[in-house]
């Protein structure tokens, strides 16, 4: 059967019933319909002296076209840890519409460990993302307004830096002009669209502590320059209240379920590879709270999203992880090794020797943090018993603990293995620091992430990347973590480099300040903020049948 199909024979409980086994009280419970709800900021305050439950983060290997199954293994690990006793709550990211009509899909999981109901939470789900694109464009409204209505603070429109989005993929977007047709129109300038994932308010949205917080975050958006190059910041254009109000719904987390019931929390979305790649810090801290264990993720691989969710999120929050769970598979071994995408079933051995040198560079990152790590290995039909014996050697080899799990197929049942091993990691020694302090210079942050995670020799900067940075640094972003947009396909900045790239540099080709989220964002290589779809889209697939049932969706 297909995730859909899947997904549609679900015995799903009335989301009060989920709410109730994990301790919300009906009154900071709002619901959408059966299936899905908001949970109040109230619990957080009320439960505000209760200590937070163990935080497992999973992350993966560098993504290949072959599919790691990240998310499926956070919601089969989650449904696993409730099965041997140990009372959880899965946080995850919700999908955007962009990569469910193009060609990622969704971010509900796969086969029997899947979050519901996956249509809603693929499409429009609660309106959050909406939200977050209707406070950014009307930011980005008001300040062509006020260029309209005299430019009292006198922007210059040809140094605008906040850029209008949409959360779909839209090619013709990227590069547009707008305000033409006369004077009543506007004052002509060239403007941009991004996804709205790639938005700084999504990444604002994520790393608010609560509302007030929220708009203070959004008033600190550097949104343009003045004639004479002073900053003009989102405060100053007199947008950031009502931007809040825009978001004061969206800021609740998302309650759902997984197939065996058990209680997700879904909320936020940006991209690793452009922002953070972590839900929002409210949802984990929400989360742990709410359960003995907190089983969560950050997107693509560990040298973006596990990067950004121990150097920035946990930094700004607080937080601390129990464990961090490595998920790789076989076949992205042997592609990593050099094998075709359309061979990866056969077996063979030389190729996954050499593709493992991934897996080693990416548990080598992670021990880095001194927490303990458990290496998933995400099993496929064509996996042999040789192949699983010659990885779990290499984790013995790296002192990391193994385990098979078998989530998609066989739900939380498969993952029984993998939710032991996380419950002894998470009792393990634990000397978790940072790979950097924010107090040094902002140069030796962005090389000391590119030698130890991405193991390049140096970093170079374009001319413009340089002068941006100095910029920002006059501004204060000295003292700010710095955020990463690199491809997620390689170590390094170079897509088509596989397993682990030696001998390399990094180029900063361009930077700029989400001032509003607190850290500096440095592009390196070529990083598409607004995705356009391909020449076969999965949008074609999607499609109502004579029931009136969605079809096609993955």
């Amino acid at each position: 059967m297909t995730d859909i199909e899947i997904a549609q024979q679900a015995k799903m409980k009335n989301i009060s019933e989920i709410a109730q086994s994990i301790g919300i009280l009906d009154d900071e419970l709002e619901l959408y319909g059966k299936y899905k709800a908001k949970i109040s900021d109230n619990v957080l305050k009320r439960l505000a002296g209760k200590e937070d439950g163990k935080l497992v983060l999973v992350t993966a290997v560098n993504p290949t076209p072959a599919g790691e199954g990240k998310t499926t293994v956070s919601i089969g690990l989650g449904q696993a840890m409730n099965k041997i006793g140990k009372k959880t709550v899965i946080a995850l990211r919700e999908p955007s519409l962009g990569p469910v009509f193009g060609i990622k899909g969704g971010a509900a999981g796969g086969g029997y460990s899947q979050v519901v109901p996956m249509e809603d939470i693929n499409l429009h789900f609660t309106g959050d993302m909406h939200a977050i694109t209707s406070a950014n464009n009307l930011m980005c409204a008001i300040l062509d307004n006020h260029i309209q209505q005299g430019n009292a603070l006198q922007i210059d429109q040809r140094n605008i830096l906040i850029k209008r989005c949409l959360d779909m993929n839209d090619r013709a977007l990227r590069n547009i002009v707008c305000s033409l047709g006369g004077k009543l129109n506007g004052v002509p300038r060239e403007d941009h669209f991004i996804i709205t994932v790639a938005s700084e308010i999504m990444a604002i949205l994520c790393l608010a502590d609560d509302l007030f917080d929220l708009k203070k975050r959004l008033g600190n958006i550097l949104v343009a320059y003045t004639y004479d190059g002073e900053p003009v910041y989102c405060r100053d254009i007199k947008a950031d209240g009502a931007m809040t109000v825009l978001l004061k719904d969206a800021i609740k987390p998302n309650l759902v379920q997984t197939l065996e019931n058990t209680p997700a929390i879904m909320h936020g979305g940006p991209f690793a590879n452009i922002a953070h790649g972590c839900n929002s810090v409210i949802a984990t801290k929400t989360a742990l709270k709410l359960g003995d264990y907190c089983v969560t993720e950050a997107g693509f691989g560990s040298d973006l999203g596990a990067e950004k969710f121990l150097d920035i999120k946990c930094r700004f929050a607080g937080l601390k992880p129990s464990c961090i769970v490595l998920v790789s598979t076989v076949r992205s071994m042997k592609y990593n090794g050099g094998v075709a995408k359309n061979e990866l079933t056969k077996e063979n051995m030389d190729a996954l020797n050499a593709g493992c040198a991934n897996l080693e560079a990416h548990i080598d990152n992670l021990k880095k943090y001194k927490v303990p790590v458990v290496v998933a290995i995400n099993h496929f039909y064509a996996d042999t018993n040789e192949e699983i014996e010659f990885v779990e050697k290499i984790c013995k080899k790296k002192g990391v603990d193994f385990a098979v799990t078998k989530c998609f197929a066989q739900g939380g049942e498969g993952s029984i293995e993998l939710a032991h091993k996380v419950a002894q990691a998470c009792e393990k020694e634990n000397h978790f620091e940072y790979l950097y302090d924010t107090d040094m210079p902002v140069y030796d942050k962005i090389e000391t992430i590119a030698k130890e995670i991405y193991g390049a020799d140096g970093v170079d900067y374009t001319k413009e990347a340089k002068k941006s940075i100095d910029a920002f640094i006059a501004l204060g972003a000295d003292k700010m973590p710095v955020c990463m947009a690199k491809t997620q396909y390689s170590l390094s900045d170079n897509p088509s480099v596989l397993g682990r790239p030696e001998n390399f540099r990094i180029t900063v080709s361009s930077a700029n300040l989400s001032n509003g989220a607190g850290f500096l964002v440095c592009q390196t290589g070529s990083i598409m903020t607004m995705p356009g779809l391909s020449k076969s889209p999965a949008a074609y697939k999607i499609d109502i049948d004579e029931n009136g049932n969605t079809i096609g969706l993955f």
